[in-house]
């Protein structure tokens, strides 16, 4: 008796979600997607309004969005994913749909749900795909691990550190702390 097959999802499965449904599609799968918690929410603001803040004082070219924004990471269209926080700085990359390419920098927020995604596939993945910087947000460790794959670097934080930010070498940096007080 043969194996049952796995079935591989594309871009149009993706595309044509029942209205409401949220998921994002990795590898040819789709893993749905849970609504987010109220600090999940509270961070998520929080960070977007920093550094929205920032690019805006800076006048940077810059754009940032918030989930739910659609990333399609490659061209075979078999990885869509929607990061809490993109920062898009080749405005080349922004369609109507979303950003058709890796994002220069991305922030997931974890929850117990999505560690194993957020941890290991999404850091494999984010990182194949030539994302510069990822943040994973974790609010009930109270930690932030920050991957610089620009420059082949890993660090990890707490919510009372003064955060830098590679993409912008350092000249922001972020207390989570101070954001969600």
């Amino acid at each position: 008796m043969p194996l049952p097959q796995e079935h591989t999802y594309t871009s149009d499965d993706y595309w044509n979600l029942p209205e409401g449904e949220r998921a994002e599609l990795i590898g040819g799968q789709l893993y749905s997607m849970a609504p987010p918690s109220r600090i999940h929410l509270e961070i998520s603001g929080a960070l977007f309004a920093t550094i929205r803040n920032y690019i805006t004082r800076q006048s940077g070219a810059c754009k940032i969005y918030a989930a739910p924004f659609a990333v399609n990471l490659d061209a075979d269209d078999k990885n869509w994913v929607e990061p809490d926080i993109s920062v898009i700085c080749d405005s080349n990359k922004l369609t109507d749909r979303g950003c058709s390419g890796a994002p220069d920098w991305i922030i997931e927020i974890t929850s117990p749900s999505t560690q194993s995604h957020d941890y290991l596939k999404k850091l494999w993945l984010y990182q194949k795909s030539n994302v510069r910087e990822y943040w994973i947000v974790n609010p009930a460790a109270k930690s932030v691990t920050v991957y610089d794959f620009e420059h082949g670097a890993s660090a990890g934080y707490s919510f009372n550190d003064e955060i830098p930010v590679a993409l912008y070498n350092a000249s922001l940096k972020i207390c989570v702390a101070d954001l969600i007080s």
